[in-house]
């Protein structure tokens, strides 16, 4: 079991920065890949960013250039820093992990809007 707890959440202005920072506690030496995915209003939840245990990441298009992924694998940490926010970069914020047989875990989600 991974136990996921996030924080970093809140209201920005269109262009502002956030971080988001997710804790893993549990069975964290069973965790391969650490990610973030969001869930918009209407909308199913997506990928934003991951990276796997070895430091590889990948960022879907849409935030490309704005928002980066990191681990601290020491830590069992995960962060998403955010700059240039968007008002459609407004969602709900989850942290996942997925172990290295396959499970999934979520954490509570946080929720990022950007508004004037």
């Amino acid at each position: 079991q991974v136990q996921l707890v996030e924080s970093g959440g809140g209201l920005v202005q269109p262009g502002g920065s956030l971080r988001l920072s997710c804790a893993a506690s549990g069975s964290i030496f069973s965790i391969y890949i650490m990610a973030w995915y969001r869930q918009a209003p209407g909308k199913q939840r997506e990928l934003v960013a991951r990276v796997t245990s070895g430091g590889s990441t990948i960022h879907v298009d849409s935030v490309k250039g704005r928002f980066t992924i990191s681990r601290d694998n020491a830590k069992s940490m995960v962060y998403l820093q955010m700059n240039s926010l968007k008002p459609e970069d407004t969602a709900v914020y989850y942290c996942n992990v997925r172990t290295y047989n396959g499970e999934d875990y979520w954490g509570q989600g946080t929720q990022v809007t950007v508004s004037s």
